[in-house]
């Protein structure tokens, strides 16, 4: 039976609150609906970043100590928000809605210490909304021994078997963290991430510049790139781990580009992403034939000119240019996930998250 899902997604970039609408019976994608977004203000980001450095010492995934619990209330309702403005908008009625799966704001992600921590109060937003949300995917997953990161590539999976094209496939989301998803045909499907997304870049930017992003990649343009330095931060070992494997946001945040100029520094930072991203290739089955970008490193024109440069004789293609809506695939893919929790499909696998058998996981909290 298909659902009308709608998949809530606020991500490790701080930006906003993405809202994306799918009809899928959870295995297939029917039908793409439209798509929203809330940004977040100013100070609803400020007051994530102290989360953020607050979270570092949690012990427990419950916990909600000092300004995690303000935190919480000001992504719960930004998040109700969000989908208010997007049925009224949309000039829908809530019991069009079947299922909300709500991500909410991920504020720690230790899964060596079996800990992962999503702020957002998923009670609390059924009643604002007035429709059942499925929320809290990665626990399960964590719970039972897996990186619980990455959870889109079933969605992945999906969209890719909309294209009629040879595989290997491989799926890039640059969002704060990169991830990879590796798709050859129906059987195969290995997940990862491959290391820093927009986050250093992010915050160099904001640091240096007092800017919240470079728009396009137009600063890093004009940079030189460090291949020393890069060479350097590649010799972590999480880069020579196979998949499946995970990051937090900051788990890169110590690496220090020293005494640079401004343009040269997102120029390294923006190659190091993409380094980090072709490192993967050796560790897969097989060479990938095309690459699909897509999260907010799809819209850095450098980061895709640097990457097509990493990857050699593969295709390197933004998802826009596939009709693929790159800004609301990972909200439209926790709609997906939301559904296939539902009818209690599995969300994670082995060669994805490292979880030991296929794991359904998600809560449902009704209004």
């Amino acid at each position: 039976m298909m659902l009308t899902a709608l998949g809530l997604m606020s991500g490790t970039s701080l930006d906003g609150v993405d809202v994306a609408l799918i009809e899928t019976d959870g295995k297939q994608v029917k039908a793409f609906g439209p798509s929203g977004y809330r940004p977040y203000s100013p100070a609803e980001r400020n007051l994530l970043r102290q989360a953020l450095s607050e979270a570092v010492h949690l012990s427990q995934r419950d916990a909600r100590p000092g300004i995690l619990a303000e935190a919480e209330r000001a992504v719960t309702l930004a998040h109700a928000e969000a989908v208010a403005a997007f049925v009224a908008q949309n000039r829908m009625k809530p019991e069009e809605i079947d299922i909300v799966g709500f991500h909410g704001q991920t504020v720690l992600h230790r899964p060596e210490r079996r800990l992962t921590v999503q702020i957002g109060d998923a009670p609390a937003l059924a009643k604002a909304i007035h429709i059942p949300v499925m929320h809290d995917f990665r626990a399960a997953d964590v719970e039972a021994g897996g990186q619980g990161a990455p959870f889109v590539p079933v969605y992945h999976r999906a969209l890719a078997n909309l294209l009629a094209r040879e595989g290997p496939i491989v799926v890039v989301n640059i969002g704060g963290v990169s991830n990879i998803t590796y798709i050859d045909g129906n059987d195969t499907l290995i997940a990862c991430d491959t290391g820093p997304g927009n986050a250093l870049l992010d915050d160099f930017m904001y640091r240096t510049m007092n800017q919240a992003f470079d728009t396009e990649g137009k600063f890093a343009a004009l940079g030189k790139v460090d291949e020393a330095w890069i060479a350097r931060a590649l010799e972590l070992p999480f880069f020579a781990s196979p998949p499946p494997k995970s990051l937090d946001r900051n788990d890169f945040a110590a690496l220090k580009l020293g005494d640079v100029l401004p343009a040269d520094g997102a120029a390294t930072l923006t190659a190091f992403t993409t380094a980090a991203i072709a490192r993967i290739v050796p560790l897969l089955p097989r060479r990938p034939r095309s690459w699909i970008v897509c999260g907010g490193g799809a819209r850095n024109l450098t980061m895709l000119r640097m990457l097509r440069e990493r990857v050699g004789a593969a295709t390197v293609e933004a998802a826009e240019a596939l009709g693929w809506a790159s800004d609301a695939i990972e909200a439209q893919a926790f709609g997906f996930l939301a559904a296939r929790g539902l009818k209690g499909l599995p969300l994670s696998y082995p060669a994805t998250t490292g979880v030991p058998m296929p794991m359904t996981g998600g809560v449902i909290a009704r209004p």
